[in-house]
């Protein structure tokens, strides 16, 4: 069984990493875009972030264009719109696929692990997001219309 924090992933810049410096982290993985209707969501996952993080909580971002070509922006637009629109300073990777055979490794674990409604595996929109725990254990997936506010709970559950 693979570890979360050791599947690969983007960097902006386009390397690969892992997740290996969250070990022991409770993190909440989320999907992200600039130009969807929840992107205002950015404010609530950055005063998440704000709020846990020195508990051992961050938030990492993952942009996708798959839903409405809503995140149509290369890294360094993403990365600007990031600071400069939300001051965000969760770790916001390269642009990735949830979906189809072009998924990134990491959206295909989550989704094995947390499969949404009467099981279907598939990434509805953007913003849907997982909660995971210190062990890297994913513990819950939420739809894109839960805002990150109404989170803390489970959140402060796993801190």
């Amino acid at each position: 069984m693979t570890k979360l924090t050791q599947i690969p992933v983007t960097r902006p810049d386009g390397s690969t990493t892992d997740l290996s410096g969250h070990e022991g982290e409770v993190m909440l993985i989320v999907n992200v875009a600039s130009q969807c209707g929840f992107t205002p969501q950015y404010e609530g996952l950055e005063a998440l972030q704000r709020q846990y993080e020195s508990k051992g909580f961050t938030v990492l971002g993952f942009p996708c264009n798959q839903f409405g070509a809503q995140e149509p922006g290369n890294a360094e637009e993403i990365a600007n719109f990031c600071k400069l629109t939300y001051d965000v300073s969760f770790p916001v990777y390269g642009k990735i696929d949830v979906n189809g055979d072009s998924a990134a490794p990491i959206y295909r674990h989550l989704k094995d692990e947390a499969p949404g409604l009467l099981g279907s595996k598939g990434i509805k929109w953007n913003f849907t997001k997982f909660l995971v725990d210190r062990a890297g254990k994913v513990v819950k997936r939420y739809a894109p219309q839960i805002k990150p506010e109404e989170l803390t709970r489970d959140i402060e559950a796993l801190l």
